[in-house]
């Protein structure tokens, strides 16, 4: 019974990948999935899936998964339900960092890609410590002061962005439709750039569930029950940086995934970090497959960013968790 929520997750997120691969412009049967993958399949039905359909799909899914355990592991750290990437500004700010080294003109090598996540992690490490430092009274992280540091810090980075896409007018379609969550660089060498990055803060945040539940007792009982608090809560807070510095760098900035997902898995399977952080992980990818899905299909043949479907979903979500919060204090 444990190990059915890690199942149930996994064949979600099966059925999303399928699903994500198959529809399209061109819808494309499991039968053709397969013998393409197999090496069987046409021509054409090789050149969507392996070019178009398979990396976007595994930047979304990269993507959704980093915004997922990232909100979790925000939450935690901050013991506040609504600390999420983009609620308090790290995935402004990462977008800031991402759309200054764009703006550079890199070149489409493997090394000009890496540039946009590496600048988009140091701009969301040093946002969320301007908003933790401005929201902070004493040792606690007031849920209002946190979300007024977040917007305010947000909009600043919001305007740099928008200043930064004035100046570029050749890019200034492209640089929009990537603000809004659309996942524009659907090749694999936006993929290669940015799994390093995502893979390293995922395997440190996968490793913190334990500490994350002693965070939960308060600092000075987590000192006493023997963890290092300050060593810890660094390692999180640059290891959840690092992961949506990551996913925002090439999807864009992409609301509430890291909001809705942890409370999700939280109402169902409770507040164990140890298990809270890799059913986020799964979940936050599924969930944004899907979002892609809609985005492809509800004005199809037009797309929508991604961005605009979860905001959509997501805001609704985000209202009731903070009268939740009001009524009932923290969780």
């Amino acid at each position: 019974m444990r190990r059915s929520p890690y199942l149930f997750s996994f064949l979600v997120l099966a059925l999303a990948v399928l699903l994500s691969i198959a529809i399209g412009s061109v819808f494309v049967s499991p039968a053709e999935i397969w013998k393409t993958l197999t090496g069987q399949g046409t021509e054409t039905a090789f050149a969507i899936l392996w070019k178009i359909r398979l990396p976007r799909t595994v930047l979304v899914l990269l993507t959704g998964a980093g915004l997922g355990i990232s909100g979790a592991s925000y939450q935690g750290l901050f013991r506040n339900p609504l600390a999420d990437p983009y609620l308090i500004g790290v995935a402004s700010g990462a977008g800031l960092g991402a759309v200054i080294a764009m703006s550079v003109e890199w070149p489409y090598s493997f090394w000009g890609m890496f540039i946009v996540p590496l600048a988009a992690f140091v701009m969301a490490l040093l946002t969320v410590a301007v908003v933790y430092m401005m929201a902070r009274i004493g040792h606690t992280v007031p849920t209002t002061n946190l979300i007024l540091a977040g917007v305010a810090v947000s909009s600043f980075a919001t305007s740099l962005t928008s200043f930064l896409m004035l100046r570029s007018t050749d890019e200034m379609r492209r640089a929009l439709g990537w603000l809004l969550g659309g996942s524009i660089q659907n090749g694999w060498t936006s993929i290669l750039a940015v799994l390093p990055f995502i893979m390293l803060g995922v395997t440190f945040l996968l490793a913190s569930g334990h500490a994350l539940n002693l965070l939960q007792f308060g600092d000075d009982q987590a000192q006493q029950l023997g963890l290092n608090v300050t060593r810890t809560r660094t390692v999180i807070l640059v290891a959840a940086s690092l992961v949506t510095a990551a996913a925002v760098s090439f999807s864009g900035i992409i609301g509430f995934v890291g909001l809705v997902v942890p409370h999700l898995m939280r109402m169902w399977v409770g507040g164990d970090y140890r298990r809270l952080l890799p059913l986020s992980l799964i979940g936050g990818a599924s969930i944004l497959l899907v979002a892609d899905i809609v985005s492809r299909v509800v004005l199809a043949p037009q797309e929508i960013p991604v961005g605009i479907v979860t905001a959509l979903a997501g805001a609704p979500f985000f209202l009731w968790v903070l009268r939740r919060s009001k009524n009932q204090g923290y969780w």
